[in-house]
């Protein structure tokens, strides 16, 4: 069984004082839930406060984003080893805002997830396509090249600590929302894919999020088909209720 995980991802939102409130409101309505990871991802000047708040709840503590390298002259860079002393968990890698704004190729995502791996923590690597892509029948090329160049060389061993994000790029903070059906055809694509690349006993096990305005309204349907895992929530992780009611479909 893949335990559902259901990751807050709080983008550039957020002060300190913002940050103690929602979390505050989390720690409330998630209290029971034990059967669903859940996982919050504020901006870095948030990460201690939250992760003080919650270090003795269920739930744990993510970033946004993290350099490939260990130190060094890398200006507005964070490393493993800064975001270990705070204790988080999970790091979000190649995002697709990363990968638009600020050209992360698939490359430095790969070189990003190697050194997670190396350093124990778990990344959650999103892969997906934009508007042209799916009109011009290219989904499953462009997710196929994105999940291969960005999981190269990862061994089936380390995939038990990869969590894998489809965000179709179309679907985010636009309000649109792929169907159930087009979801679980996808996430069931990427299963496939990792299956050849490192065996169908490694693909089995990966989780697989939903990164594409996963709502209160339309969490449950999504959550229900085989091979969608959990979800990697933007907009509705930023309210406790609408994030917790999240979290509740999954179980």
């Amino acid at each position: 069984m893949r335990k559902p995980i259901i990751a807050g991802n709080w983008k550039m939102n957020k002060t300190i004082e913002d940050a103690l409130t929602l979390i505050e409101g989390l720690k409330l309505e998630l209290a029971d839930c034990m059967d669903v990871e859940a996982v919050v991802c504020p901006p870095f000047t948030a990460l201690k406060v939250v992760g003080d708040e919650i270090a003795d709840t269920q739930i744990k503590l993510g970033c946004q984003n993290m350099s490939s390298e260990d130190d060094g002259a890398y200006t507005g860079e964070i490393s493993h080893t800064m975001l270990k002393e705070l204790f988080v968990k999970y790091v979000i890698l190649g995002h697709s805002e990363r990968r638009e704004y600020y050209k992360e190729t698939d490359f430095w995502v790969n070189k990003k997830v190697k050194k997670a791996l190396e350093k124990n923590l778990r990344p959650i690597v999103c892969v997906g396509e934009k508007l042209e892509d799916r009109e011009a029948g290219n989904t499953e090329s462009v997710v196929e090249a994105q999940v291969r160049g960005s999981l190269a060389d990862i061994t089936a061993e380390q995939f038990k600590d990869v969590v894998v994000a489809y965000e179709p790029v179309w679907a985010i903070g636009t309000g649109k929302t792929a169907t159930s059906e087009q979801a679980q055809a996808v996430h069931k694509f990427i299963r496939g894919v990792i299956a050849d690349m490192v065996g169908q006993d490694a693909a089995d096990g990966l989780r697989i999020q939903y990164g594409g305005s996963m709502k209160p309204d339309n969490a449950k349907e999504l959550l229900s088909q085989p091979d969608i895992d959990g979800g990697l929530i933007g907009g509705a992780a930023l309210d406790a209720r609408s994030f917790a009611a999240i979290v509740k479909a999954g179980m």
